[in-house]
């Protein structure tokens, strides 16, 4: 088992893709596959696992299947349509990333129908066992790698960039909804992991107390999204990023978990709340 830096942009410990016995997980995106093919060799992977669609961890996938074209990709059933044809996915990042897409993520190309292995929650696949883990995404799953007990969780467990201890949810929209997110850390805890792999960045040695902490620093986000505007909740954010680490590290953090986009998943989730109680 291993973790692949896929240097995104030319930075470390800002996406991570781990193989295990063979089986991709979270890829990233194309716009650095040839970090992660130079690191693979001219060895096929098995399969790659994805945790979720976001750009960041499955964008690869398209032009991965393209080179290896009997290559099965393992997703939700939610997000395998958007990897058929990601003309819907694509749409919503550029609302978000703009005239950075090219630069950012590179090409994102379908990935055949046939291809498609789509996933519920609660399969055993590959040596993993798959759990279903909304909350950050509706389509989110995570993995547990049965021989090694280590969780391969993608955003449900956050985002910390060692060696800094700092840990932040990710909160962008369109789908963030807290009591999902809960309930999936209480199941991912319910594993009871040996560790957690996290694609940003590398691995957690002390589940329990790293899944507690996830949880304490989403109830303080939300809470500071629902009482205040969208300039104090970047500015105390980045404040908290500058203290966390040496600048190469606050540096990773702010392109894995880019601040301007936090508020506006948890405003939107608020939002919907509000409205769902009129």
């Amino acid at each position: 088992m291993r973790l692949i830096d896929v240097r995104h942009l030319g930075r470390e410990r800002v996406i991570g893709c781990w193989e295990a016995d063979g089986v991709l997980i979270d890829p990233g995106p194309s716009s650095s596959l040839g970090t992660l093919l130079a690191e693979l060799g001219d060895e096929p992977p098995r399969a790659l696992l994805l945790t979720h669609i976001h750009l960041d961890h499955a964008g690869a996938a398209g032009t991965l299947v393209r080179r290896w074209p009997h290559l099965h990709v393992h997703v939700h059933e939610r997000g395998a349509p958007h990897l058929a044809d990601p003309s819907r996915l694509l749409a919503s990042a550029q609302r978000l990333y703009g005239d950075r897409m090219e630069e950012l993520w590179g090409e994102v190309a379908p990935v055949p129908g046939e291809n498609l292995r789509p996933l519920v929650g609660g399969e055993e696949v590959l040596g993993v066992r798959v759990a279903y883990t909304p909350g950050h995404a509706s389509h989110h799953v995570s993995y547990l790698h049965e021989d090694s007990g280590r969780a391969f969780v993608g955003d449900v467990a956050a985002v910390r960039i060692p060696p800094s201890g700092f840990v932040l949810p990710p909160t962008p929209p369109p789908d963030i909804d807290l009591e999902a997110w809960e309930r999936s850390l209480d199941l991912v805890g319910e594993w009871q992991p040996a560790s957690i792999g996290l694609t940003h960045f590398g691995a957690v040695e002390e589940p329990p107390a790293h899944l507690e902490l996830v949880r304490r620093r989403l109830r303080e986000q939300a809470r500071r999204a629902r009482e205040g505007g969208p300039e104090e909740f970047e500015r105390e954010l980045r404040r908290q990023v500058a203290a966390a680490g040496d600048k190469g590290t606050a540096a990773a953090l702010l392109q894995a978990v880019p601040p301007e986009q936090q508020y506006l998943g948890l405003e939107r989730y608020w939002r919907k709340r509000a409205e769902t109680a009129e």
